[in-house]
Parts: structure tokens; sequence; C-alpha cells
């Protein structure tokens, strides 16, 4: 009696610990606070994968560029070095060429019309083009309209852009569209930001108002602009081969995750978007929310007509006017 019960201990003693070495841990990381849309996105992804694949894979989160910024979090994640990570789009051309035209100035009417076309057939067809890449493209997130801050002087219109040293994500697209408006242009991973911004290496940045809120940007910047210059959309990413291990029932457990991550972070997009300006002036940022976007608009014509050029004046249309 005294051996069975002790077989029967032994059995579920290696059961227990057969089903504790089962659980694959992996990493997730993002370039700003936990505290942001950003931070949201990822704590709801993790919790979702955990859950839905009844505690066998387990995602450790990383925040505030712990494990590097956005371009290195996309290497790594391409090399496998890294399983997973969750990045706006401003590195993601250079891995993946064919999203640049998302980052074109003004082709976005508003949120919805955005969250419509990335949710809709030619953004789900565009997650496709980063399987070739050492990617799968989980799902599409947000971080949501641009708008421009600096130190020196309100810009209520593109004419008092010019000569202001910004920061510019590692972009082409956007690098392009912000020399045609006369900004100095100067590339730089977001970790490096706010030092950048402190120091006066930079005069200003150009961020939505979650990140400009979450990365505190209101203690080294003056001046706040309600450009709306683009529509900045943020993504899941993970490691292609790792994504190919996983059973049918997983690879659907991570993908559920992510629409669920994406869930959560449109929604602090929206809730910063209502509360930003009015707790961004009440620290004592000036916002100036009247800007004449058409000036803006005139003055990119001819970056535009490149634009056109480069990716097809027929496909920026059928964004423009998706309904």
């Amino acid at each position: 009696m005294k051996l069975s019960k002790l077989l029967i201990g032994m059995t579920l003693g290696l059961a227990f610990m057969a089903s504790a070495s089962a659980q694959t841990t992996m990493k997730i990381s993002i370039s700003t606070a936990q505290n942001s849309h950003q931070g949201v996105a990822i704590d709801t992804f993790a919790k979702e994968v955990e859950k839905r694949t009844a505690g066998r894979y387990k995602v450790q989160t990383f925040y505030n560029g712990a494990l590097g910024g956005e371009r290195e979090s996309i290497e790594a994640v391409q090399l496998g070095t890294q399983e997973l990570a969750f990045s706006s789009t401003g590195p993601i051309p250079n891995f993946v060429p064919e999203t640049k035209i998302l980052d074109v100035p003004f082709l976005f009417r508003d949120k919805a019309h955005a969250r419509a076309v990335l949710d809709g057939p030619i953004g789900q067809e565009m997650l496709t083009k980063f399987d070739a890449k050492g990617f799968k493209a989980l799902a599409w997130a947000e971080n949501g309209f641009r708008h421009m801050t600096n130190s020196k002087r309100d810009v209520k219109t593109p004419e008092d852009l010019k000569g202001l040293k910004m920061r510019t994500m590692e972009n082409p697209v956007h690098i392009a569209a912000y020399k045609g408006l006369g900004i100095i242009t100067t590339p730089m991973a977001f970790p490096e930001v706010f030092t950048a911004l402190q120091q006066g290496t930079v005069d200003g940045q150009e961020n939505p108002l979650s990140v400009i809120m979450s990365a505190k940007f209101d203690q080294v910047q003056k001046h706040l602009s309600l450009t709306g210059h683009v529509y900045s959309p943020a993504i899941f990413v993970m490691n292609k081969a790792a994504f190919d291990k996983l059973s049918a029932a997983d690879k659907t457990a991570f993908v559920e995750a992510a629409k669920e991550g994406t869930k959560a972070n449109r929604a602090r997009v929206d809730q910063d978007d209502t509360n930003g300006v009015a707790e961004l002036r009440a620290k004592g940022m000036t916002v100036i929310d009247n800007v004449d976007k058409s000036k803006f608009v005139a003055m990119l014509a001819p970056v535009n007509a490149e634009f056109e050029k480069q990716f097809g004046k027929a496909n920026i249309d059928t964004i423009r006017n998706y309904k």
C-alpha cells in the first residue's frame, strides 16, 4: 500500500515537472513606457497568450527600450534572437518596403478611416508581405496621428517649421516629407529622444499625443501644434520560424491575442486623444489646435508628386478613397 502511494506520488510529481518544463517563455518589447498605449497593447497580448494556451506559453514584457530601440527590436525578431516585438511603422519599411505607402502624409482622413483600411483587404494583404522577410505579422495596431512639438516657437503654418531641427523616425517617407516642409531632419531611435530634446541637440519632434504624454515631452517642449500630418500604424510582429513551430491551435491563439491587444491599444489612443490636449495645457504646453492643414498639404505637393511616382497614384488613391 505504501509502495503504491509512493509510486502515485512520484508519478504525479514527474507529471507536474513535465508540465512545468513544457512552458515556453518568449519576449516582447516596446520603446515607450508601460503606462502607454503600447504598454497596454503588449500587457493585454501577454495575458491573452497565457490564457489561450493554458499557460504553456508565457510572454515576458519589456518597456522603455530595455531591449533596444524599435529598429533594433525588429532586427532581433528577424534574426530570431527575440521572438516578438510591438513597433510603430517607423523602421518597418527598412525591412518590408511595401509598408512605406502607409506613411504618406495626410493619407488618412481620420482614425476610423485608417482602422478600416488596416483591418480590411488592403491591410490584411499587406500583413502577408512580412512572411518573406522572416516575420509573422500578427495584427495591425495603432500609434495614432502625429503632431509636432518644439522648444522654439508656435507652429501655425508650414513656414513656421523652416530651419527647425526635428527628430524624425528612421523612416524614409517621413524624412522626405519633412525636408519638403523645410525641417532639418535628424533621424534618431526613440529611446534617445528625451535626452536630445533636453540637451538641445534637436529643437523638436513629432509623435501622437499618446507618445507625447507617456514620454513626458512636456518637460522639455513648450509648443505643441495639432498638425495630424501622418497617421502612424503600429504592429505586432513575431519571428516567422518561431511562429511556424506552433501548433495550429496555438497559432490561432497568438493571432487572437494580438487582436485583443489591438483593441486595448486603440481604446487607449482614443482616451489619450480625448484628454491629451487639456492635460498637456495644464502641464504648461502652448497648444495650437487650429492649424490650417490645407497649407501643409499645399507645401507638400512636390513631395506628394514623388510619392505618387514611387507608389503609384492609383494605389494612393485607393487608400485615400477607401470607405
